[in-house]
């Protein structure tokens, strides 16, 4: 029998029936390897990566897999970035202000001292410039990003005695993320970049005086009270850091157009769940750390104003002489205006009645 001719004569009934339907040959299952910037203990940060994950699988019907590794087993320390720029791996999880050592403009795209907080960072990313200008930044690294998550603002971190004054800070060993070690040591202080799953070791054995992660969830989990009894608020320097789910431009552009939109949905949706997570989960720990004995305080308003002082002064600084940094940091610094006019009026004003209450 001539099968074209049972094709063009026969219609796919006939076909079927003659049993000389064409191949169809079955799309190859993708499998991609990511790497998280932080230790699996810490459901929350590093969950969002497997939440992530998840949702790509069910999307794509197990025909996109994507395996999610721990801080230190694919990748070490810091290193994600070059990671993924160099194929090593397709993809990691990573809070972008951790290589502003490259260059500052990437504490742009997670978090900077005085910035903007989560929910305005997300209205940057996705209704701002926000992600236009950060990829156009990321290109040269050969990367494409995706929202990944938000903590909300943080705490201020775990000290050996109360902070009273900017002349407490004079000297403490305190470790930070990201750009705020910067700023931090413009106000007398020395600032230590300790990848997580390793500050509770330096804090214990006092090669470090204070330390900050995120806030009550992951701090007692990771036993902070035990070795410094103040906890201080609030994390100037972290008012909605946000996390990035970092892709290979080569391997993203092989994908076909409806697995780039699983990738796109799938962050998204793990954007908005690690925050959830976070704001369910803090105010339990941290009932539990206070009735625990853990010292609360707030930072006094001279280290506040001094803080702000110097970050602005360095925000113009960078301006003047990296380009990137002015380009991404104009339209962010209009942006934040705005919001906080319209914060101010709003959601300032509801919280601020809301939270003397007594309910």
């Amino acid at each position: 029998m001539d099968r074209r001719s049972v094709i063009k004569h026969a219609g796919i009934a006939g076909v079927l029936a003659a049993g000389a339907a064409p191949a169809v040959h079955a799309q190859a299952a993708i499998r991609w390897r990511l790497t998280s910037a932080f230790p699996k203990a810490l459901d929350t940060i590093y969950g969002a990566a497997e939440v992530f994950s998840k949702q790509v699988n069910a999307m794509s019907g197990g025909k996109f897999q994507i395996s999610v590794h721990p801080s230190g087993e694919l990748v070490g320390g810091f290193g994600q970035v070059d990671a993924v720029q160099n194929g090593t791996v397709e993809m990691t999880h990573t809070a972008p202000y951790y290589y502003f050592g490259k260059d500052v403009t990437f504490a742009l795209g997670c978090a900077i001292p005085f910035g903007l907080n989560s929910r305005q960072m997300t209205a940057w990313m996705l209704e701002g410039n926000g992600m236009k200008l950060m990829r156009e930044f990321y290109a040269n690294y050969n990367i494409i990003n995706f929202i990944g998550g938000n903590t909300g603002a943080q705490m201020g971190g775990w000290w050996r005695k109360e902070i009273k004054s900017v002349a407490d800070l004079k000297g403490q060993k305190f470790r930070t993320g990201g750009f705020s070690g910067v700023i931090f040591e413009k106000l007398g202080g020395i600032a230590q970049s300790i990848p997580g799953g390793e500050i509770y070791q330096a804090l214990e054995k006092g090669t470090i005086d204070a330390a900050e992660w995120v806030g009550p969830y992951d701090d007692e989990k990771l036993g902070f009270n035990k070795v410094a009894p103040f906890y201080a608020y609030p994390g100037y320097w972290e008012g909605g850091p946000q996390l990035d789910f970092f892709i290979n431009t080569k391997a993203f552009n092989g994908l076909s157009a409806e697995n780039k939109a699983i990738v796109e949905t799938a962050a998204s949706f793990a954007h908005a769940e690690m925050q959830a997570r976070y704001d369910a989960r803090n105010p339990a720990a941290l009932k539990r750390l206070v009735a625990g004995g853990t010292k609360l305080f707030r930072f006094p308003k001279d280290v506040l104003d001094t803080a702000f002082k110097a970050s602005m002064d360095t925000y113009t600084e960078l301006s003047g002489k990296n380009p990137a940094w002015k380009k991404i940091y104009d339209d962010y610094a209009n942006f934040r205006r705005d919001q906080n006019l319209w914060f101010r009026f709003a959601e300032a004003g509801f919280d601020d009645f809301m939270q003397q209450q007594r309910l």
